[in-house]
């Protein structure tokens, strides 16, 4: 009881508070940008990708979440992490060590006190010895404080991740669709200029126009047509990239989502919370916290070397030249009591080591501060940048409703032999360009909408476990013997497991 106490008020090294930014009473800071018509104040969904409503889409992130390789490397990341710590927290329990021989040699007569030299005979010893660090001043809690902090960090790790690859997919789905889109209005442009291409031609075989008509027409349709293998290919990357996200090789990419031409827009306000909950959403803000709190209890680790470290220990051993001899109590032997270790007077060594720590705990409130400012700016950017690509959007869906009249009149003009060819074609480009540019101004609309849910940080809330990665392809598992992997329990070598075929 007396140790336990004094144990617990010789805890050196500072005790850690969270930064009072991340305080629940802490006033929210403002989003700035939060005041456009484009944001709402509600919180964000845990799943913000269900807010598409698109049933495919929230099929291929739940498959990633679960399949992903990266996702199942932060996983393994964290059990190892966990595994360490548990070794950590073993070592403030008693330890044990035994240790047997049995060998055969000559011993020393001088250490003996013989008066001759001894004769070689076989010498057979045994021992048990067990020790407890009474850890007096926190070596071993401060430790198990910072290991504690080294798992948080994985598990945050693991976090961030999933956010990424929900981005991602959210990303590459959209792309798809984006590209099909842009596929969709490409074919569209395609078909007007071949009627361009078709009336410049009947003109021209009716002596109404010259030869100059066609050629101009048939240039336009070149350019137009030209596009269209960009975007297959651009389709196409985003196909394959959505196979590897969620597990699978490149050439399984998802035929259901081929076809897709609708561009995935979040068509309502995103709802985006305020300030404060955006800070104890993103997982690199925990993730450098726990951090800082790690490094904190590290302080106390090394300061724990100024002073002396005590250990109880104790053994029992047996000693003989004879097998029969073992158990007998003049074999026997064995010792209990306190071990001192202390560096002093050369202490120099633990305060250098003390600034170290001192230093990079500084160095990681500093990354931390930086952390949360880098999120806040990113998320008013999105928001910055999403604003303005609707906008940009909402501007272009004029202009091409417009061009669309303009080509229809000059074309009827045109037709009838009215107007000129060059206001005709002219049209008609000024049409197809505008068709181009308001899809890709839907496909950036689209990606501006991920980064600022990636921004925001959620999506790592209840979400499925990641899959375990087996190393059965890796590792040839012996025949005979038990796995100690396995708790005992006997694994089939892979001939085995496929039945011996």
């Amino acid at each position: 009881m007396a140790v336990g106490l004094l144990a617990g008020a010789c805890t050196v090294g500072p005790d850690y508070r969270r930064p009072a930014i991340l305080a629940e009473t802490r006033s929210a800071p403002p989003l700035v940008e939060g005041t456009s018509t484009a944001f709402t104040s509600e919180p964000l969904p845990d799943r913000w990708w269900q807010m598409y409503d698109v049933p495919a889409l929230d099929a291929l992130i739940t498959k990633a979440l679960i399949r992903n390789a990266d996702l199942r490397k932060a996983l393994a990341t964290l059990e190892a992490t966990q595994s360490a710590m548990r070794a950590i927290e073993l070592e403030r329990t008693p330890q044990s060590t035994f240790t047997g021989s049995a060998t055969y040699g000559q011993g020393s007569a001088d250490a003996a006190g013989a008066t001759k030299a001894l004769k070689p005979r076989p010498v057979y010893a045994f021992a048990e010895a067990i020790s407890y660090d009474l850890d007096l001043f926190g070596r071993l809690r401060r430790n198990v404080e910072s290991g504690r902090a080294e798992v948080d960090v994985a598990r945050a790790a693991l976090d961030l991740t999933r956010i990424n690859v929900a981005a991602q997919v959210a990303r590459a789905y959209s792309a798809v669709c984006a590209t099909g889109n842009q596929i969709a209005v490409n074919d569209r442009s395609i078909e007007l200029a071949r009627d361009i291409v078709s009336v410049s031609d009947r003109r021209f075989r009716g002596g109404i126009s010259g030869i100059n008509d066609v050629v101009r027409a048939r240039a336009l349709l070149a350019q137009t047509e030209a596009d269209r293998p960009t975007y297959v290919a651009r389709q196409r990357a985003a196909l394959y990239l959505l196979a590897t996200l969620t597990g699978d090789p490149p050439e399984q990419v998802p035929i259901a989502v081929s076809g897709c031409a609708s561009p995935a827009v979040v068509r309502r306000p995103i709802p985006t919370g305020d300030g404060a909950a955006l800070l104890r959403r993103r997982p690199d803000i925990r993730q450098a916290e726990r951090r800082l709190a790690g490094e904190v209890a590290a302080i106390g680790v090394t300061t724990a070397a100024l002073y002396p470290s005590i250990t109880l220990g104790g053994d029992l051993g047996t000693v003989a030249t004879r097998a029969g001899d073992i158990l007998r109590d003049r074999a026997f032997s064995g010792k209990l009591g306190p071990l001192v270790s202390w560096s002093f007077p050369n202490v120099a060594v633990a305060r250098a080591e003390v600034a170290q720590a001192n230093a990079l705990a500084r160095a990681d409130l500093a990354a931390f501060d930086g952390t949360v400012l880098a999120a806040l700016r990113e998320t008013e950017t999105s928001m910055s940048a999403l604003t303005r690509q609707i906008e940009n959007e909402r501007s272009l869906m004029e202009a091409r409703d417009q061009a669309a009249i303009a080509a229809r009149n000059t074309k009827r003009l045109y037709a009838g032999g009215i107007g000129e060819f060059i206001d005709t074609l002219d049209a008609e480009r000024t049409l197809i360009q505008a068709d181009a540019m308001l899809a890709d101004a839907t496909a950036q609309l689209a990606d501006r909408q991920v980064d600022l849910f990636l921004a925001l940080g959620g999506g790592w809330q209840d979400a499925p476990q990641p899959l375990e990665t087996p190393l059965d392809d890796v590792v040839v598992t012996r025949r005979r013997g038990p796995d100690p992997s396995r708790n005992g329990t006997r694994r089939n070598s892979p001939d085995q497991r496929r039945g011996g075929d």
